[in-house]
């Protein structure tokens, strides 16, 4: 029975994509923290997370200095452009379904400007809010993303009296706008340490981030996919619109504001932690929705490992490519993002001249 159900996987396509996604993600964490300026065996990787993890007691056979750069540099470093990647693009997947609309992502309807500008917020006035310690910086990105995503829906609902998605867009644009001027503004008035931090902060990066960035992400994390997974039959419904999906039996209400939570938790937890990475959210739900379909249940967890794999491999580049230096990540996803999304769109736009 169980070899039965092997092979019925197997000969399903969608169970391909998993191996192979899931392929990639083995394969690009042990690129992250096999190579780079020192040169790490794979098997002494793998030997120092073992004993690290189940305390094998096998450390004296590893080299010190060998040790700390895979315990202490590399593999929170892999381990945080995971999260960060897998979150934007879970996140995003979940903002294209819920709005049906393919430009829809954390950084186009204004989420994660909003959520940057809590982070600088924190980062220039240096605050701590009581209680919450080192969790201030993510909990305020996270309720000032939720703040502009409510804007940008007010101001839509102000204009067309509906969530009309042809001008959420714009909406999005018109906020980010705004906040970029603010965080513009905060840079100005900072002395030169404040402005270089803050700079260099919105740039993006997960280097010289340490196990403290990665233990700040993963319960954001984890609540917001459960969140997005527990709700994936109703992004499925809401695809056919809210009329259809009322009629249906959807609380399309419901459904809404718990996508948006945890979609926002993701995007604030991910830019509190890292700066501002774009196209990550963008493109890659697009081509999993491209090879998958509009079914959520595969959608979303495909969205989640393959940005999490895609992330690693951009910070990979970002150290190596011009290395002793180290390029800003937010660079290599956008260089690579653009074109790839830009293709994608005079695919869409020359199939429908077609069908036309």
């Amino acid at each position: 029975m169980r070899n039965l159900s092997i092979r019925r996987f197997l000969s399903n396509k969608i169970g391909w994509l998993y191996l192979i996604s899931g392929g990639l993600l083995l394969g690009t964490s042990l690129l992250g923290l096999f190579y780079s300026s020192v040169t790490v065996p794979v098997p002494t990787i793998l030997h120092i997370i073992l004993d690290k993890t189940i305390h094998m007691g096998w450390l004296d056979e590893v080299a010190k200095n060998e040790e700390m750069i895979i315990w202490n540099i590399r593999l929170p470093r892999v381990l945080l452009a995971f999260c960060v990647g897998a979150s934007l693009s879970l996140a995003g997947a979940a903002f294209q379904g819920l709005l049906r609309n393919p430009l829809a992502d954390p950084y186009t309807i204004g989420v994660s400007s909003g959520a940057s500008l809590g982070a600088v917020l924190v980062l220039f006035f240096q605050v701590t809010i009581f209680g919450l310690g080192n969790f201030t910086l993510p909990v305020v990105s996270i309720i000032s993303g939720l703040i502009a995503l409510l804007v940008v829906f007010g101001l839509v609902q102000f204009s067309s009296k509906s969530l009309a998605i042809e001008t959420i867009i714009l909406a999005g644009i018109i906020v980010s706008a705004f906040i970029s001027a603010l965080v513009s503004l905060l840079i100005s008035l900072g002395d030169r340490d404040a402005m270089t931090q803050i700079i260099y902060w919105l740039y993006g990066s997960v280097g010289m981030r340490g196990w403290s960035y990665v233990q700040l992400i993963i319960p954001f994390m984890i609540i917001g996919s459960i969140v997005l997974f527990y709700f994936y039959r109703e992004l499925n419904a809401l695809a056919l619109g809210e009329d259809a999906a009322d009629h249906i039996g959807v609380d399309v209400k419901k459904g809404k504001t718990f996508v948006l939570i945890g979609a926002s938790l993701l995007t604030g937890a991910a830019v509190a932690v890292s700066g501002s990475i774009g196209f990550v959210g963008l493109v890659i739900p697009h081509l999993i929705r491209l090879v998958t379909g509009p079914n959520h249940r595969h959608v979303l967890p495909l969205s989640l490992i393959m940005g999490g794999a895609f992330l690693i491999l951009a910070d990979l580049m970002a150290r190596t490519l011009i290395a002793p230096k180290e390029l800003p990540i937010g660079v290599i996803t956008a260089l690579i993002g653009a074109p790839v999304f830009a293709l994608l769109l005079i695919r869409e736009r020359i199939g429908r001249g077609i069908n036309k």
